[in-house]
């Protein structure tokens, strides 16, 4: 009985454990509701540590393009995602032109875009601490190694 109590909460712990790795960066959220007759929606949530997770598992052949077409991108992607963490709460985009607004800030660690139009909304939430983690992988990867 003893045993089983041990293994019970060794399980919890490493499930804890497991949780709080895995949701530290947050949460990537990504909706887009078309409206009308054949309107379509989709919800997507997912972790932010699993996308960095993911790229381990990517041959490197395969991300040779993506790593050439985003090289001499990766020194600004990096700055602009420290400096965007000093600005905790800021709007950079709203554009609003009819019915159709796009919008783009930073909320709580997050880059948000939204998009809205008479057939479409479209939101994004991604956290900065995912998309540092991603450029720092990318920057580490040789192409075709």
């Amino acid at each position: 009985m003893v045993l089983l109590a041990k293994l019970a909460l060794g399980f919890t712990g490493t499930l804890a454990m497991a949780t709080v790795y895995t949701l530290r960066d947050g949460v990537v959220n990504v909706e887009v509701e078309q409206h009308g007759a054949d309107g379509t929606n989709v919800h997507v949530w997912a972790p932010a540590a699993i996308v960095p997770m993911v790229l381990h598992f990517v041959p490197d052949q395969k991300l040779g393009d993506a790593h050439e077409k985003l090289a001499e991108f990766m020194p600004t992607i990096r700055t602009l995602t420290k400096e965007l963490k000093k600005y905790p709460d800021a709007e950079f985009v709203d554009v609003r032109d009819g019915k159709d607004h796009v919008r783009v800030s930073v909320h709580n660690g997050k880059i948000i875009v939204d998009v809205k139009n008479t057939e479409e909304r479209v939101h994004v939430a991604c956290p900065l601490a995912m998309i540092e983690d991603v450029t720092s992988e990318l920057a580490y990867r040789t192409p075709g190694a």
